[in-house]
């Protein structure tokens, strides 16, 4: 498997083996890790991590994950940097690239990754944007195969706003690894039709199915992994919390959705999540809007305490994942070593 040099943009630019083997190698890394081997496998190399928009996860996982490697990391954060400002996305990825062997984004616009992609000289690694959030769906699909020892055939469902980076890049990673996608949202939440029709075009050759309903009970019968995300995401006004309320607040994954699934069926959440009045918007959304929607009175929001607490949860695990499989993305696009 030879992906030295290649970007990490979307699943959609890579082959189910592809995929595969980042997890297997997740895996590989993770297991070495827990034993203590380590893996120093790039010391001569630098990475630069350029954020328009905060996180704890993503920011954690490149830099220890880096470190782990042996690297040397340098963090730009949202107001460290001059790109789109004084400076132009192409003008910025000449510098950097320039400078470093690798670059991890996370922002806003789908096209700015692509951009430093194109013009930068070495793999980019799409930490987040508008659009997209392969990152994630690594280490997610790590946790499921830890979970299940399978990603194929897996019946997945995602509550919520199915439009966002996450319903798109959770919808892709599926089909692309033959697993069974539904998306239980509101019409017009669903993901883009263009999207859907590459998605459908992609399961006819790995086996996998999608489903979109407004029913959230039907998308969680039997299912064997329940996914949701937050109602608003970053950089969205706080304007729209009414309105995402009014339209997602029957998508709350509580133990009664939970009940609906299979026996062995996990939940699971890229974070941060609001389950309750210990975060400052939990707290402003129970007092400003519990009155009209007692579903949200407590601060839980997409996700109720009891469930995230549950045993049936994996999201730390998940989010220790996020790690992982980062690691091995900087390892195979930097190295010979698994080629």
């Amino acid at each position: 498997m030879n992906l030295k040099g290649r970007h990490l943009l979307t699943l959609l630019d890579f082959t189910t083996e592809e995929i595969q083997f980042l997890i297997d190698l997740s895996a590989k890394l993770k297991f070495e890790k827990k034993e203590g081997i380590p893996h120093k496998h790039l010391t001569d190399k630098n990475v630069v991590l350029l954020f328009q928009k905060d996180s704890t996860r993503t920011r954690c996982a490149f830099e220890v994950g880096a470190f782990d490697l042996g690297m040397g990391v340098t963090y730009i954060g949202p107001t460290g940097s001059q790109m789109g400002k004084k400076e132009s996305v192409k003008d910025t990825a000449r510098v950097l690239g320039r400078m470093y062997d690798g670059i991890e984004f996370r922002g806003y616009l789908q096209s700015d990754v692509e951009t430093l992609a194109e013009f930068s000289g070495v793999p980019v690694w799409n930490g987040l944007t508008d659009q997209d959030h392969p990152t994630q769906i690594l280490a997610d699909f790590l946790t499921i195969q830890e979970k299940f020892g399978t990603l194929k055939g897996i019946k997945f469902t995602y509550f919520g706003d199915a439009r966002n980076n996450m319903g798109n890049a959770l919808m892709i990673g599926c089909a692309k690894m033959g697993m069974h996608f539904t998306a239980a949202a509101p019409k017009d939440l669903w993901p883009n039709e263009a999207l859907i029709e590459v998605c459908q075009e992609i399961a006819k050759t790995t086996g996998a199915t999608l489903k979109f309903t407004e029913d959230p009970v039907e998308g969680a019968k039997g299912v064997d992994v329940l996914y949701t995300d937050v109602w608003v995401s970053m950089g969205e006004p706080k304007e729209v919390w009414l309105d995402r309320i009014k339209s997602l607040n029957h998508y709350q994954v509580n133990s009664h959705l939970m009940k609906q699934a299979s026996p062995s069926a996990i939940f699971m959440h890229c974070l941060p999540a609001f389950h309750g009045l210990d975060t400052e918007v939990g707290k402003d959304i129970a007092h400003e809007f519990g009155h009209l929607y007692p579903v949200v009175s407590k601060g839980e929001l997409e996700v109720t305490n009891e469930v995230i607490e549950s045993n049936q949860s994996v999201v730390f695990e998940e989010a220790e994942n996020r790690m992982h499989t980062i690691k091995a993305v900087m390892l195979a696009s930097l190295s010979d070593l698994y080629v």
